[in-house]
């Protein structure tokens, strides 16, 4: 699972073998969330959450909407599709 961006100290990845839409994992600190990414133009949705606070969550969707194209693009190299 190769890691795509770090914000914050955590992991953002993209799971290779993973289906549509586009999303990423965010990973850390024991808690992780699943964005979907809504390329090309967004906005980033929280679809799955596992122990981050509502601030904490909050924070991360606007670092990866600050991201958004390198995401997408990383997407796209991952699988080859949005």
């Amino acid at each position: 699972m190769p890691t795509v961006l770090m914000i914050f100290g955590l992991r953002v990845v993209v799971y290779p073998n993973d289906h549509c839409p586009a999303h990423v994992h965010v990973q850390g600190n024991g808690c992780e969330a699943v964005f979907n990414l809504g390329c090309p133009q967004g906005p980033v949705e929280l679809r799955e959450n596992y122990g981050f606070s509502q601030k904490e969550l909050s924070r991360i969707a606007g670092a990866l909407q600050d991201h958004l194209v390198p995401l997408c693009n990383a997407w796209r190299m991952i699988h080859g599709f949005d």
